[in-house]
This record gives C-alpha cells, sequence and structure tokens, in this order.
C-alpha cells in the first residue's frame, strides 16, 4: 500500500468539494435536466451543474458493491473492492508483427481473441479500431467478431449511439454480463456528448459500465498527484451518480487508475511511469473506501517486444496487483495502448502468473511444515523422493510456460522469438464454440440490421 488511508480520505473530500463548490460539465440537455431534478444545481454556465455533496453520497450508495462479469465459456467472475484482480486485454489501433506496425483487422481481432482462449490468465478481450470497417460500425461488428472467437468476457469499444443501440440488442443474445462497457471522462471536468449518449443509450439493460477518469497530471489535471487523483476522482464520481440517476442499482466499476502524466521534455502521455502505479494504488484504495470494484490500466511506452516493454510491463503488472487492483487491463499493448502485439500478450500472461503465485504467499500450518517428515528425513537425507514433494510441488511451484530456465548450451531462441512463435501456434487454433449456431446467427442478423442503417 503505497497511499495511506487518511491521504484518500483528505482526496475523497477534494473530490466532494470540487463536485459541489465547481461542478461539471455535462454536454447533454437531456441528462442536464434529469440531474436537476435528481438534485443537481444549475452551474454559472450553460451545461454545467453542480453536485451537492449529499446527492453523490445518496447515489453512489446505490451502486451494487458486486459486479458480475460473465465469461463466454459459462464462469462467472464475481469483482468487489476486495476480491483478486481480472486481468484483461486491450484496445488498440495497430497490429505489431515483429517487424512492422499495421492498422489492426477484423481477422487480426479474430486471432487475438482465440489466443486469449490459450491463456490462463487473460479473462477478457477488449474491442479494437478495426481499419477494415466503418468507424459507426466497429463496436458492434467487434463484438460479433469477438464472441465467434473467445470464451472470454466480451468488453465493447464504444465508437456511437448506434452501435450502442445495436450492443443493447446483443446482449440478451447470452445469457449473463457476457458484455460490458466503459467510457472516459475528457476532462477537466466534462463529459462529452457521446460519454454521456452511450451511458444513457446503454442504461435499463443491467450492462457493467466502467467509469474513467484520466486526468493527465501537469495537463488536464494539476501536475501534483494528489490534486490530479481528486480531479480524477471527482470526475468519476460525476459519472457514477449519472449513471445511478440513468439506471439505478446499475453494475459500476471506478477506474482512476487510467489516469496518467505528461513528459515535459517530450511533450507525451506518460503511461508506464511509477506515477501510474501510484495513480492505481489509489484508485484500488478509494474503491475500498467506497465498496466499488477498481480498475486500472498496465501500459507501456515501448514501441518494440523488447526489454523496456518487459520491465515496465512486468513493474505495473506486479504494482496494480499488490496494490488490491479489481480489474487490470492492458495485455499485449505497446506504444501506450496503440498497438497490439501477439507476442507481448504470451509475456504478459506469464507475468501475471508470476504476479498471482507471488500474491498467494505462503500458507502455514501442520500439513505445509510437516514436521513428522522432516524428523523422518532426518540429517543429510533427501525429500526429493518422498510422497509429500509429489504431492504438493505443483501446488507450491508455479511452472512458466516460455521463460527459460534451461542451461545455456540448451537455451532456446530469445523470449521475444519464443513468444511470438507460441503466439502464432496458439492463434491457429479454431474457434472454441461457445455459442450455437442460433445464437451466432442472430448476432450476424443484428450486425447486418444495423449496418443498414
Amino acid at each position: 500500500m503505497m497511499v495511506k488511508s487518511i491521504d484518500i480520505e483528505f482526496i475523497h473530500n477534494a473530490s466532494l468539494r470540487i463536485l459541489e463548490d465547481i461542478g461539471v460539465r455535462l454536454e447533454h440537455d437531456g441528462i442536464v435536466e434529469r440531474m436537476i431534478r435528481a438534485g443537481a444545481i444549475p452551474g454559472t454556465s450553460a451545461q454545467e451543474v453542480r453536485l451537492p455533496r449529499q446527492m453523490v453520497m445518496e447515489y453512489l450508495a446505490q451502486a451494487p458493491s458486486r459486479v458480475e462479469l460473465a465469461q463466454l465459456d459459462g464462469t462467472v467472475d464475481v469483482l468487489t473492492c476486495d476480491s483478486a484482480p481480472l486481468f484483461w486485454t486491450t484496445p488498440v489501433m495497430y497490429w505489431w508483427t515483429g517487424r512492422e506496425r499495421r492498422p489492426i483487422t477484423t481477422g487480426d481481432l479474430a486471432a487475438l481473441s482465440r489466443l486469449c482462449n490459450a491463456l490462463p490468465s487473460v479473462q477478457g478481450v477488449m474491442g479494437v479500431a478495426c481499419a477494415d470497417v466503418p468507424p459507426p460500425q466497429r463496436d458492434f461488428v467487434g463484438v460479433r467478431v469477438m464472441a465467434e472467437n473467445t470464451r472470454r468476457h466480451v468488453r465493447a469499444l464504444c465508437f456511437g449511439p448506434a452501435g450502442m443501440d445495436a450492443l443493447r440488442e446483443m446482449k440478451p443474445v447470452v445469457r449473463g454480463n457476457w458484455l460490458s462497457v466503459g467510457f472516459t471522462a475528457h476532462g477537466p471536468l466534462r463529459w462529452t456528448n457521446l460519454a454521456l449518449t452511450i451511458f444513457e443509450r446503454s442504461a435499463g439493460s443491467g450492462i457493467p459500465v466502467t467509469i474513467n477518469g484520466e486526468p493527465m497530471a501537469g495537463v488536464t489535471g494539476p501536475v501534483t498527484l494528489a490534486g490530479a487523483m481528486a480531479v480524477g476522482n471527482a470526475e468519476i464520481l460525476s459519472g457514477i451518480v449519472i449513471n445511478q440517476v440513468l439506471e439505478p442499482g446499475r453494475p459500476v466499476i471506478h477506474n482512476l487508475g487510467l489516469a496518467h502524466t505528461f513528459d515535459m521534455r517530450q511533450a507525451t502521455a506518460v503511461t508506464g511511469g511509477p506515477e501510474n502505479a501510484l495513480f492505481a494504488d489509489a484508485g484500488a484504495q478509494l474503491g475500498r473506501f467506497y465498496r466499488l470494484p477498481s480498475s486500472s490500466w498496465s501500459s507501456t511506452e515501448s514501441v518494440f517486444d523488447d526489454s523496456q516493454a518487459a520491465l515496465e510491463m512486468a513493474l505495473a503488472l506486479q504494482t496494480h496487483a499488490a496494490a488490491g487492483v479489481s480489474l487490470i487491463w492492458g495485455l499485449g499493448q505497446l506504444e501506450s495502448e496503440k498497438t497490439f502485439s501477439p507476442a507481448q500478450l504470451v509475456i504478459h500472461d506469464e507475468i501475471v502468473g508470476w504476479v498471482r503465485r507471488q500474491l498467494r504467499g505462503v500458507e502455514v500450518n501442520d500439513q505445509t511444515v510437516p514436521m513428522d517428515l522432516i524428523t523422518q528425513v532426518g540429517i543429510g537425507g533427501a525429500f526429493l523422493e518422498t510422497d509429500h514433494t509429489l504431492e504438493n510441488f505443483r501446488d507450491e511451484f508455479w511452472q512458466p510456460h516460455i521463460l527459460n530456465r534451461r542451461a545455456r548450451e540448451n537455451c532456446p531462441s530469445p523470449l521475444e522469438e519464443v513468444a511470438r512463435d507460441r503466439a502464432k501456434e496458439l492463434m491457429a487454433a479454431p474457434p472454441p464454440g461457445c455459442l450455437d449456431d442460433e445464437q451466432l446467427a442472430e448476432l450476424s442478423r443484428i450486425e447486418q440490421a444495423f449496418s443498414r442503417k
């Protein structure tokens, strides 16, 4: 834990002051009217409202503390502020082959989705910006492609109101919360018309939604991390209130872990630095403070399958998980989420396995400290051939899939080459067949109907 609880309470109160004294801009007249009817106070300019502290806390209390996320194979993951972390992929625009970067396509998304089926650390697949699909259709076409090819949870990447209408029609095709959405405040303290329309049109169906605050410290938030946290948390709280006004009891996930900083030398967003880990840690603690699941974004600035990518992602995944973030996304990405690398997804699956074993810790009891066996083996004996070793080594020892543990003379190719080859092998697998022919046909029908609009 890197941020003390008393600091989290300070940030919480600062966020409430921001919402009560300054307010937020809501670029949607209909939602402004609904918020005012629910208790918001008109601000000093058009489409600005102030949210009284009591109103924020009242609607915050309506958000459920448990969020169920179903995978297409029937597995149901329950997110709480204290649950073990889940891991998802990342929304991108490009595909890295290991030699070149090119725009990502629906074929790539299908291959990515099949790759996730074989990686035990991946629980969700996120939509991407498929270059071979018109932008207004990318959300629902992407969901159909993912549903056909993965057994994991599907997180849509929303592009427009009509696409959200299609997603609402697609959700009942499969039982459970197999589909979720999310959107980000474009700050400081501003929700765009598109974001609010997505919230409005997705409301009423119980679709889980991730509420993202994305202050860039020094640009769209104060340069001090605590100040940026207060602004980002205010954005998230306002987003939660909006969603509860639109759909009381809607499942929401608090995401301050999307916040980042600004590199003053390169004039670029920093997504893989130590400050990002601090944002994720604060977000996890705020989630526990509000009794809501939290989310964060693990990232690297590297543009290659190289040591920088491994270093930044390993540190991010370990620190975010250790902080107690409920849902961590970003697996497989390069270039601050612009690009997907199949090799990186295989490597990140390995990193998450390492992290999960480390976080599981050491169980101490009479079975794990076998005094009778220690006495029996005695001084100078060996434990290797005992039944106790045979029965327990698989649970006690983490076994990597691609990391090298062999001697130099028997060492295979460098890690990135091994991961690239492994990814190609896994992507060639057939679709998992989680959906029956009727479900697949219905998703295709919805896609075709909305594509004609």
